[in-house]
């Protein structure tokens, strides 16, 4: 990995030398630090650095993504009015109206930019990002979940079947939590001959049968992190909740953990977080989702041994996360496509 570092560095900063023009620098920057340049590219290498040279990696790549950044100004500054392409063709007069005068301009849904940050958030704390199919089966929803046949979490009348639960052994459904991507993620591993650390985030639509009010919808999205490793401990939860907190919410985020029960967690929690919803109201607290250590039972229906395995899971509604960050009073807002909400946020 430090090998790999030091070469990128080399190789950047002598590309960029011989760059002249705005073009090259663009082309530059888009190479190596760009979301899908060089830079980003090595991130995911660092979670197969050991233990034991995480510090030192990390703080070396923070260098050379400084050092990348620095330079790129550097250069951008020394270029100057030499950096500006050059107006091919006839003089536009920018003072004449438009052909189309509109002041509306597109922009990305708030759901998919929310989506979109988190990831880059927890990207920057070693999360890899995995997916999963939304049309599920019951042994990945229900079963290695550690959640058992008579738990009422699998009435029909709370979730959308696509078979009959009670003609098809292994009926198929849409997913009810995104909690059926760290199922596949550790079975595959196994499957693999691999062993963790497992580092990931699962984004995702999920679907439950809900009555639709200022806080529920029967179609939403999830954002769950899972974390399995030697020694994992509750510590180590509540230290990622925090830490995403203050890099979402800002350092004053007020964050807190209370006890609760899931079939698939133990011990587990509730995370609720000080957010005002409207303009001028007092905070209160908000719950954004659940977490807590993967119960051993799930760990060992996917095939890992829970006496050397821990490991903390936790599913966030990005709804309740976007409403939280932009002051959004009802989820039936986000859904509406009413232009003038749209533009505001």
């Amino acid at each position: 990995m430090l090998e790999t570092l030091n070469e990128i560095e080399t190789a950047a900063l002598n590309d960029l030398g011989a760059i002249n023009d705005a073009p090259g620098l663009e082309s530059w920057r888009i190479a190596y630090i760009g979301t899908k340049g060089r830079m980003r590219a090595v991130m995911p290498m660092m979670k197969d650095v050991p233990k034991d040279q995480k510090g030192a990696v990390g703080k070396r790549l923070n260098e050379v993504k400084t050092a990348l950044e620095t330079a790129f100004e550097t250069k951008q500054a020394s270029l100057g009015d030499s950096g500006v392409a050059k107006q091919s063709g006839p003089m536009v007069d920018m003072t004449e109206p438009g052909l189309v005068e509109s002041s509306n301009v597109g922009r990305r849904h708030i759901i998919s930019r929310v989506r979109d940050e988190l990831v880059e958030i927890y990207a920057r704390m070693g999360f890899d990002v995995a997916q999963g199919p939304e049309l599920e089966d019951d042994e990945h929803n229900f079963i290695k979940l550690n959640i058992p046949p008579a738990h009422p979490a699998r009435d029909p009348i709370d979730n959308f079947y696509i078979d009959n639960p009670n003609e098809v052994e292994t009926p198929r459904m849409l997913r009810s939590q995104t909690s059926t991507v760290q199922i596949r993620t550790m079975s595959k591993l196994v499957a693999d001959g691999k062993q963790p650390p497992i580092k990931i985030v699962s984004p995702g639509r999920v679907y439950r049968p809900d009555t639709v009010d200022a806080t529920h919808s029967f179609m939403f999205h999830q954002i769950e992190g899972l974390y399995v490793d030697r020694g994992v401990s509750m510590a180590d939860l509540k230290t990622t909740l925090l830490q995403f907190a203050h890099a979402y919410f800002g350092d004053d985020a007020e964050i807190r953990l209370r006890p609760s029960f899931f079939p698939f967690t133990e011990p587990s929690a509730e995370f609720d977080m000080m957010i005002a919803l409207k303009p001028g109201e007092d905070p209160k607290w908000i719950e954004l989702g659940g977490c807590g250590m993967v119960d051993p039972n799930v760990l060992k229906a996917c095939g890992l041994d829970p006496e050397e395995w821990s490991g903390f899971a936790f599913g966030f509604g990005i709804e309740r996360i976007a409403m939280g960050k932009y002051g959004i009073p009802d989820i039936r807002m986000l859904f509406e496509n009413d232009v003038r909400f749209l533009q505001r946020v």
